[in-house]
């Protein structure tokens, strides 16, 4: 009953009230047996009014506490509103990224899918990001031999610190051998605690799970066995793209068994920012193989993509100067003129400032002795 109606009725009571009591006033000359009468009439008036006041207030009181709950419970989902959109924007804030990345394997290996959230094992980094420059090296077990640690050593220590402030290397360990983990990862904190400290140098794992089944097959046939080390080794490439793409504006792509020259990443920062051309698909700072190749990073997306549909079909140097034919070359271009337009797009640096030093390859049982003629 809303406090208008209450007052109305307050009134309308009163009024009968006061009229019957006239009456009974005027009656008052009457047999006693009527006054007596008209008195209890009286008494159950007021006891109505008094039950119809309590009942009332007890209305008002209802009325205010379903007020103040409705109160209570608008501020309460007005929180959890504000705080659902806040984690929705830190979700955001951290995952987009990841989901721009590795969730596009999902289209590919379609054996992902039920896989959940698929992202490298980080086990050494603090998420550097926002450097102009992001070195990616794969790493693999070679059973007795390893390059690494003279790899890192003039990768790491051919920067000045304000390169080195301005860049992160990042180590991404393509085997599951528990063992060579290990080994990485100890040789990392002990050799390079500095670099390990400030978030310039990061190491990643590659989870098994990334790799289709079709890889695991095995076989006695050293051609087969060739052939699926090389798909592996470009999923690698796509693997440690995928992690760096977010962290840079460059990617300089190297492997685990080079050295490079004193200076390296100054020459590297001077002539990308002296280029007078912006027209450019990517810069080679060594001829061998896919060592030295600076790509922007805006660019390592589509790379990939390219890379994971033909990564069984030719090496990745070859696929790299497909994809380059394919944005370069008209249909109706000749070789020559083909061959031009590449040339103005693929810039070659020299000297080049990586020399390969390997033996040993990753493939077991394989030596190479490839060296750039042009270091």
């Amino acid at each position: 009953m809303r406090p208008k109606q209450v007052n109305a009725l307050l009134a309308v009571t009163a009024f009968l009230l006061f009229s019957f009591s006239c009456f009974c006033i005027s009656r008052m000359s009457q047999t006693s047996n009527q006054l007596f009468s008209c008195r209890s009439h009286m008494l159950e008036f007021k006891e109505n009014m008094l039950r119809l006041k309590n009942k009332t207030d007890e209305n008002r009181q209802e009325l205010m506490k379903a007020l103040d709950k409705m109160k209570n419970e608008i501020t309460e989902r007005e929180n959890q509103s504000r705080s659902l959109v806040e984690k929705k924007v830190d979700t955001l804030g951290t995952d987009e990224t990841e989901y721009n990345t590795f969730e596009e394997l999902k289209l590919f290996f379609p054996h992902l899918r039920k896989a959940g959230r698929v992202y490298p094992d980080v086990i050494i980094g603090k998420g550097k990001t926002g450097v102009s420059f992001a070195l990616g090296i794969p790493t693999m077990n070679r059973g007795n031999y390893s390059y690494l640690k003279q790899t890192l050593t003039s990768v790491v220590s051919r920067m000045t610190l304000s390169e080195e402030k301005d860049s992160v290397v990042i180590v991404a360990i393509a085997d599951s051998n528990e063992d060579y983990i290990n080994y990485v990862v100890n040789m990392i904190k002990k050799k390079f605690k500095r670099q390990v400290s400030s978030g310039s140098l990061e190491v990643i794992s590659i989870p098994a799970i990334f790799y289709p089944n079709i890889l695991n097959a095995k076989s006695t046939e050293d051609s087969q066995r060739q052939q699926r080390w090389q798909a592996k080794q470009i999923l690698d490439f796509c693997f440690l793209m995928l992690y760096a793409q977010p962290k840079a504006m460059y990617y300089l792509q190297l492997e685990d068994d080079i050295v490079a020259k004193k200076m390296y990443f100054t020459k590297i920062v001077d002539f990308v920012h002296n280029i007078t051309s912006n027209n450019w698909s990517y810069i080679e700072f060594s001829v061998l193989g896919f060592i030295g190749k600076l790509f922007r990073s805006e660019d390592l997306t589509d790379l990939v993509r390219f890379f994971l549909l033909f990564y069984k079909e030719r090496p990745i140097d070859i696929l790299l100067d497909a994809i380059l034919h394919v944005k370069t070359c008209g249909m109706n271009d000749t070789l020559k003129n083909c061959t031009q337009k590449k040339q103005q797009v693929r810039i070659q640096y020299q000297p080049s400032l990586f020399q390969h030093v390997g033996v040993h390859s990753s493939f077991l049982g394989k030596e190479q002795y490839f060296k750039d003629f042009l270091y």
